[in-house]
């Protein structure tokens, strides 16, 4: 395929060299070498029908490319890039046209195509560049596609001989394609097509300005020849494993996997206790399944940052680092080649890891940037790693988007986990998942195969225990992790702890966290002694194995996932033993919200005579239960901003759902910069050169996220400073705790900070 794109950019340049209608210039070099207009989008259109061809979307992807950049015929635009070049502009007279190009394209969309036709490339080829828009202006004033057809419409005044060509160019389209049967099949089809286009109209502008840069965008292996390294080096690791009963029972597990990936694409569920080696398991059946369908990719979406290296780590020793796209904003840059950072802005390999911000946002986003990639989603397996993590408050859209890839884009999604959510039977309004087909078949027995804890719940719920109770309980163990519900509540309880105990929380910043969860996992290595203290982000994917653990009351979910860090291994039953989960009601109940609600629906549950934590129907009860809290998932959200105006007008608000959908959320956030390691430096040249891509790129594992409040106080009393506009870091040198992190929980001064 870049073959071929090379291929039409060089026969279309030569081809054009004599007209003097240009797309782009070349700094310092002759109109002659510049890109013809008419060269460009056809160029553009021939790499949007490509991509377009998997969900049946040809002509209008064709017809978009040809659209998108018909403004830049005008005097106006032509005017510019003459001036940009130092060249005299006088051969462009002023004719009233403007240099802004994008909305005459939808105009004459909607002038020769009609509503229903026009109105769908008319978002495409005004958002090309600034993003989708909405139609009506409330939100968004004059980037609105209603007001921008009018500057359009005064362009093509301009431009009608160009125009008419153009139209000579366009593919007769009738109607969308026929899975596009509901209001609510509209705005990912156009976020689709969208995607077509930009990531076309990009590709062809790198190659022609570039071309270095378009040279470093590899071509990457086949699935095929992956799979090739994987199952060989799945069969290693099986032979070097111990031979354990929990390494057995992972064995099965993944055969099962593999017998599951010839059934027909869709949804599969894929239930597997804690510590069932499920990562690996997915992959094998994604590979299998991919090859068995013709998938072109597999992705692997993870709920959170700080777990997704350990997933990206694994596989990168088996299919090499060159071919696994790691896409998340804690990346170090210094880790990532020029290939890889180049294939994270489309998803172009074959391999992505990315998390479920990166993945569900960039389905509702607006941003051409953002939505670039989702074409190359269709016809991929998804894996969703910890699919309980989804966000109540937005299960709704990610539901539906959900169901809209397996249904109309060839995905098969894979919902990973060991307590799979009820998403099959959501209170309404809220759209159900469609049915999935569970790999792990009822006879294997997993979860009283591979019960390595037992449960110690609390007599009565009713009944608190004092931190200082649970730090003395603590001290009665050598190796023993306890899991909170807050970033307080671990501070506190770790200030009861001794010296050598260590804290985890998200107060700790990327770097931070990797850096002392690699140390629990030599120690636990070891053998040595050890007593972690833990908010929940513990519970989600790190590999770590204690026997005992204690867990504050909270959602059982979160219960059942913190118990996954115990007795991981099993080893503890080669003695006859199990793990000990000890679950307490601390002294404060969760934060009131979501928290609390799953908090009180386990309350609900475990005093039922028939509960049983050990089952897996038990957490879809939970879910059920929880869910039905919910007030809000997100239904009325979804149906306002992009469902209920689609016929027959065809309005949508794509900017700001863009701006809206947010799993986390921006405006209770504010992140700060923090002192560790080597941000020093990097803070230096922030505060002097400004924030560049490379600056920024190099703070992402230096961030810690503080809420909004909090960190308001903390800007009032001196403790942050602004190192430059809108970007905020920890002024005072003992402010960051090699413990415990950023200290917004000190009640004083050092002597340090008095110093300054």
């Amino acid at each position: 395929m870049r073959t071929m794109q090379k291929d039409i950019c060089m026969n279309e340049r030569i081809s054009s060299s004599v007209s003097k209608t240009y797309a782009h210039s070349l700094p310092g070099r002759p109109q002659s070498e510049w890109q013809a207009l008419e060269a460009h989008l056809k160029s553009v259109a021939t790499l949007a029908r490509q991509f377009a061809e998997p969900f049946d979307s040809v002509d209008w992807a064709w017809n978009a490319g040809w659209l998108h950049d018909v403004g830049k015929a005008t005097n106006a635009f032509q005017s510019y890039l003459a001036r940009s070049n130092g060249l005299d502009d006088s051969n462009y007279d002023s004719d009233g046209s403007q240099s802004n190009h994008a909305s005459s394209g939808a105009a004459l969309a909607e002038e020769k195509l009609g509503l229903q036709i026009g109105r769908v490339l008319a978002y495409l080829s005004a958002g090309h560049h600034a993003g989708l828009p909405d139609w009506h202006a409330l939100e968004t004033g004059n980037a609105a596609l209603s007001i921008q057809l009018n500057e359009g419409r005064n362009n093509l005044k301009h431009i009608k001989d160009f125009a008419a060509t153009i139209i000579s160019k366009l593919a007769p389209v009738k109607r969308p394609p026929s899975f596009v049967m509901k209001s609510e099949h509209y705005h990912l089809w156009v976020r689709m097509l969208f995607s077509c286009l930009v990531d076309a109209d990009y590709l062809d502008t790198e190659h022609f300005m570039e071309p270095g840069k378009a040279a470093g965008r590899g071509s990457y292996p086949e699935l095929a020849e992956l799979a090739q390294k994987f199952f060989p080096a799945l069969d290693q690791l099986e032979r070097d494993a111990r031979k354990t009963s929990v390494n057995a029972i992972r064995s099965e597990i993944r055969q099962s996997c593999e017998r599951a990936a010839e059934l027909p694409q869709g949804f599969f569920s894929l239930t597997v206790p804690t510590g069932g080696g499920k990562t690996l398991s997915a992959m094998a059946f994604a590979l299998r399944h991919a090859l068995k369908h013709g998938h072109k990719r597999v992705i692997y979406v993870i709920p959170y940052t700080s777990i997704i290296e350990q997933t990206a780590h694994a596989l990168k020793n088996i299919f090499g680092a060159e071919n696994v796209v790691e896409h998340h904003s804690n990346l170090d840059p210094q880790r990532k080649s020029p290939r890889l950072q180049l294939a994270s802005e489309n998803w172009d390999a074959p391999i992505i890891v990315t998390t479920n911000v990166q993945f569900f946002e960039s389905l509702y986003a607006a941003k051409s940037s953002r939505c670039r990639k989702l074409h190359n989603v269709v016809n991929s397996v998804v894996i969703l790693d910890e699919a309980q993590l989804l966000p109540p408050e937005l299960l709704a859209p990610c539901v539906d988007a959900m169901n809209q890839l397996v249904r109309n884009y060839g995905v098969t999604l894979v919902l990973a986990t060991a307590t799979q959510p009820a998403l099959f039977s959501l209170p309404k309004p809220c759209p159900c998942l469609e049915k999935a087909t569970e790999i792990i078949p009822p006879e294997m027995n997993l979860y009283d195969r591979l019960k390595r804890v037992e449960y110690s719940l609390p007599s009565d719920f009713s009944k608190t225990c004092e931190w200082s109770e649970i730090a003395a309980r603590l001290q009665q163990h050598e190796q023993v992790l306890c899991v909170v519900n807050t970033r307080r509540d671990c501070h506190d309880l770790f200030r009861l702890m001794p010296d050598g105990t260590i804290h985890l929380s998200a107060l700790m910043c990327g770097e931070h966290r990797s850096k002392v969860i690699a140390q629990i996992k030599r120690r636990l290595k070891d053998g040595l002694p050890i007593r972690v203290i833990s908010t929940q982000l513990v519970e989600a994917g790190v590999d770590i194995d204690f026997p005992v653990v204690y867990r504050a009351l909270a959602g059982l979910d979160s219960i059942a996932q913190a118990a996954g860090r115990c007795n991981r291994e099993g080893k503890l039953n080669k003695n006859g033993q199990v793990g000990k989960v000890h679950v307490f009601v601390p002294p404060k109940p969760a934060p009131r919200g979501l928290l609390l609600k799953g908090e009180n629906k386990t309350r609900e549950l475990c005093v039922l005579p028939e509960f049983d934590p050990h089952c897996p129907d038990t957490y879809s009860r939970y879910f059920q239960l929880f869910y039905a809290a919910v007030n809000d998932t997100g239904a009325d959200w979804l149906r306002d901003r992009l469902v209920k105006d689609v016929n027959p007008d065809l309005f949508f608000q794509f900017r700001t759902a863009g701006q809206e959908f947010r799993l986390i959320r921006d405006e209770e956030q504010e992140t700060i910069i923090v002192r560790y390691g080597k941000s020093d430096e990097l803070l230096q040249r922030l505060r002097f050169a400004g924030p560049t891509r490379e600056i920024m790129r190099g703070l992402q594992r230096n961030m810690v996220h503080l809420p909004v409040r909090m960190a308001e106080r903390m800007k009032q009393d001196g403790l942050l400073e602004e190192i430059h506009a809108g970007i905020w870091a920890q002024s005072l040198p003992s402010l960051y705790d090699q413990e415990i992190g950023l200290n917004v929980f000190r009640e004083s001064l050092s002597p340090e900070d008095l110093i300054q």
